[in-house]
Formats: C-alpha cells, structure tokens, sequence
C-alpha cells in the first residue's frame, strides 16, 4: 500500500521551529512522500489563517489565490506568501489537517486544528520591520488550451494487479513504448484510478493543464501549469498537454514510492514521426 512513518520531518527535523520577522515570507512547500498526503495550513492555535498561493508545481498562476489551507500529495509543490506582521512576537503553526491511516491513500477527512499535526512552528519577531515586498494582483499568463491542436486521446488507468501496481494492466517494462506523441502536437490524456487507493500522478518532462476532474471543472488551485496529477480512489483526471521541445524516452508514474517501486510506470516517448 505505501508506507507511512511515525514522525514528520520538515527540512529532515521532527518539530523544528523557524524565527521569523513581521514581514512577508515566500514559502515552497513539497510533499517529499513516500505516501503521506498533507492538508496544509497556518494556525494561531485557535482559527486557520488565510494566506495567499501563488504556484504550484513549477509555475505561477495567472493571479494570486487567497486560500485557508490546500491539500497537496506526494511530489506536489506550491508557493505560498504569509504575511507575519499581524502576529509580532507571537507563535504560529503550520499544521497537517489530512487524516491518513494507512499507505492506502487519505481518508477524506479534514481533522480540526485541537486534532491535527504541528509540523513547524514559528516565532514571530517583535521588531517593527520594512516591508516593501508587495505580491502583485496579476502574475504569469497561462498558455491557451487549444483544442484544435488535439490529434489523439489517450486513457491510462492506474490500478492494482496480481497483487503488484500496474498501469493499463501491465507492469512497467522499459523496453515498451506506451504512447509516442509526435513533437509539435498536442493531445488529451486521462488518468483513472481504481480501488480504494491513492495515486499521487508525475508526469516527467511535459507540463498539462487539468480540463476536468471527475467530470466538473477543476477547483482554481488546479487550474495552472502541473507535473503531478493526484488520483484519490477512483477519480478521474482529464488534462491538456502539448509537446513542445524536445524528442526523447520519458516516464509517467504513481509518486507513492512503493507504488513505483512495484511496477507502476510506463514509458512514453516523444518522437518527430507520426505512431
């Protein structure tokens, strides 16, 4: 299923704390696995407090987001600004809300602040300091999703077999090339999980951009650039992507490291004739 530890670590140290000044800090946040989903947020210790999201993944959003916590799996990252100064000399957590039992995934519940984990605790200064740093109302463009660029739709369904992990019901095998998309074009792939289990999804090299989850547009979180694609049972992700660069031998897997581990991978190369 995956394992789970019995600590949680940021930056290798089990509760570790972080002196900080009552001005605005830019966080990155990466879910480091090997199967533990998190449900971040900042806390007083009494209510969560907003902060504001501006990437995920690799890349900034088109506008900042103003989020009270996010729910990230293995593999995934965004960037978060928190603004301190309200708090001078006081502490503040950020704590992990996700309810999670076993390798298998999240349970989908949301535990309260009494209930939740303190992964990292911060002293906030008492100095009044400069803060010139503003986070601008409009931040990277997205690329445009052109559907008319669209020459193949490819289903990959994440799922377990005879007891190991398999993708489209085969084990990985680098000697087989499960799509070979032609350089310059684009195409629609969907990824599906199975089962009660979670499948944090890493595409390597291409960035898509997700056109529906389970049918419905997906939440503004979701609606950047991304590398990692998180299945939580048997949902189903449906998403953009367009070659680009380079051709090349690439992979796609679960980032659940022993989901890897035990074959859930496939190849895919990108190539400049039409397969």
């Amino acid at each position: 299923d995956g394992i789970l530890g019995d600590h949680f670590a940021v930056n290798g140290a089990v509760q570790p704390y972080l002196d900080t000044d009552a001005r605005k800090y830019r966080f990155r946040f990466l879910d480091g696995g090997p199967a533990r989903w998190y449900h971040l947020a900042i806390t007083d210790g009494s209510k969560i407090l907003p902060m504001t999201v501006i990437a995920n993944d690799g890349n900034l959003f088109d506008a900042p987001l103003q989020m009270d916590g996010m729910n990230i799996s293995v593999a995934e990252r965004f960037d978060v600004v928190f603004d301190f100064k309200p708090y001078r000399n006081r502490k503040l957590w950020l704590i992990n809300r996700m309810e999670q039992k076993d390798g298998r995934g999240p349970t989908g519940t949301i535990l309260s602040i009494q209930n939740s984990t303190k992964l990292l605790e911060f002293r906030v200064g008492s100095a009044q300091v400069a803060d010139p740093s503003q986070v601008p109302s409009k931040l990277r463009p997205q690329p445009t999703i052109n559907l008319n660029e669209v020459v193949q739709r490819r289903t990959f369904k994440f799922d377990r077999t005879n007891g190991a992990w398999s993708v489209n019901g085969r084990f990985f095998d680098g000697n087989t090339v499960s799509a070979a998309p032609k350089r310059g074009t684009a195409e629609i792939w969907t990824f599906e999980g199975a089962g009660g289990w979670s499948h944090p999804v890493h595409v390597h090299f291409e960035e898509g951009r997700i056109l529906t989850r389970n049918g419905q547009t997906p939440p503004p979180h979701e609606r950047g650039r991304k590398d990692v694609y998180p299945l939580l049972g048997s949902e189903k992700i449906e998403f953009f992507i367009r070659f680009r660069d380079y051709v090349g031998k690439y992979v796609t897997h679960c980032h659940n490291t022993v989901h890897e581990d035990h074959a859930m991978m496939f190849r895919w190369d990108i190539t400049d004739t039409t397969v």
